[in-house]
């Protein structure tokens, strides 16, 4: 580990919460810089990044194997330790995120729904930066690098804190975006990665309520609940991810087949991946095909007993905490229902509000399905690993949110600003 990272060794709990906060309190004089910095200059940040990144990418690639070779020594498992790894195509895939935010329309400032009232007085809303933004994830850190190109086309400052798996590629990528900053003639604290992996400076940071506008934790439930539980800066958060693809009686058999296969085997160990798949009574000879597809594939099957007695692929009885459970592994719970509604029902009991979706050839029950299922995405005929912000176009995500107020669904631009009224007058008095 560098020595930067082992500091904590030495360092009071009291060393680190203040530490922490010096580090908010920087943040904070730098957000006031970004508000008023251009979309150019905001840009050139992005852009010096990636090309710092790119000529950095051999070391880059050696810190994330110190972190890979630390993770197996300590017995991580396999799904942490896919989402700890820098690949070189993964690498690519920031450059080309750093690319596409900075291609995106810059949202800081726009004014819209602009009225002339009664009185005279033209009224709209503009669209201004939230402030400081701190985020707190686990293991991924490609994350240093999305959550920090959002947080800054978007006019905020970022504090980032990875998790002590990923600490020495987390603190390489920061001082490649240090450097992004010097380079646009930005302060070097408008993106800053926590330097140590004491606990103590993520209690600091969710209570720093004079300094951090808002935390966005990214990583496990417990993770999750913890900071929600103790947080006393607002928080945007999602708990689980247990996504459901339902096949409706209507269902055309080979795309039932093919999006359930690419929803769960595509990636197993991300929050939109396929958890449980329910299948209409009417579309029940379609299980066996699927479920044997699936299993050949590797991915253990848990079935209702009706699922088992269809598929000998099924060869594990679902159990009531199966439809309860984000398995982030070749595990998937199947349950044969008897229509749309039961469908739904068993949704709106168990799902986590992420991503949800149904394949059939009827329009009017898609649509059913799209207005009544509650979840941050609803989609018709397509997998729920398009549950992403590189796939709706956002450049890249800081997370996906399933709360309901503010920002839902996979977090970009817009979801990191707010907005205020503007009042446009030429001596305009209230009588």
């Amino acid at each position: 580990m560098t020595q930067q990272a082992t500091k904590k060794q030495a360092m009071t709990v009291n060393d680190v919460e203040q530490q922490v906060r010096e580090l908010a309190q920087q943040a904070k004089l730098a957000a006031r810089v970004l508000a008023g910095a251009s979309a150019a200059t905001r840009n050139a940040a992005l852009l010096a990044t990636c090309e710092v990144l790119h000529e950095r990418r051999d070391s880059l690639l050696e810190a994330n194997a110190l972190d890979m070779a630390r993770g197996r020594e300590t017995g991580l498992d396999a799904a942490l330790l896919d989402r700890l790894e820098l690949t070189p195509a993964r690498l690519q895939g920031l450059l080309g995120s750093l690319q596409q935010v900075a291609a995106l329309p810059d949202p800081v400032g726009a004014i819209d729904h602009v009225r002339t009232m009664p009185s005279g007085i033209r009224v709209g809303k503009m669209r201004v930066p939230l402030g400081v933004i701190a985020i707190i994830y686990e293991s991924r850190p490609n994350v240093t690098v999305e959550a920090a190109s959002l947080c800054l086309k978007a006019g905020n400052a970022a504090i980032l804190r990875g998790g002590s798996e990923a600490i020495e590629s987390n603190l390489a990528l920061g001082a490649c975006l240090t450097e992004g900053m010097n380079a646009a003639g930005l302060p070097a604290a408008a993106v800053r990665v926590v330097p140590t992996t004491d606990r103590a400076a993520v209690g600091a940071l969710i209570t720093a309520s004079e300094s951090v506008d808002l935390v966005i934790p990214r990583g496990g439930k417990g993770l999750i609940e913890r900071i929600s539980g103790s947080a006393t800066v607002p928080v945007l958060k999602h708990l689980d991810g247990i996504c459901h693809v339902y096949i409706d009686g209507e269902a055309d058999a080979e795309k039932a087949l093919a999006i359930t296969l690419n929803a769960k085997t595509q990636r197993y160990g991300t929050c939109n991946t396929l958890e449980t798949l329910l299948v209409a009574e009417a579309a029940a000879g379609q299980l066996p095909a699927i479920a044997h597809a699936l299993a050949a594939a590797g991915v253990e099957l848990r079935g209702c007993g009706r699922a088992q007695a269809l598929s000998p692929d099924i060869r594990v009885a679902a159990t009531e905490e199966d439809w309860q459970t984000e398995y982030l592994a070749p595990i998937l719970s199947v349950k044969v229902v008897a229509d749309l509604e039961a469908a739904m029902a068993h949704i709106a009991r168990y799902s986590s509000g992420h991503t949800e979706s149904i394949v059939t050839e009827n329009h009017s029950v898609a649509m059913r399905f799209l207005r009544e299922v509650d979840s941050s995405s609803v989609m018709i005929n397509a997998s729920t690993r398009f549950a992403d912000g590189f796939e709706y176009g956002l450049g890249a995500e800081i997370g996906i949110s399933t709360d309901k107020l503010h920002a839902r669904g996979p977090v970009g631009l817009e979801g990191l600003t707010s907005s205020k009224y503007v009042v446009f007058g030429d001596g305009h008095i209230r009588q």
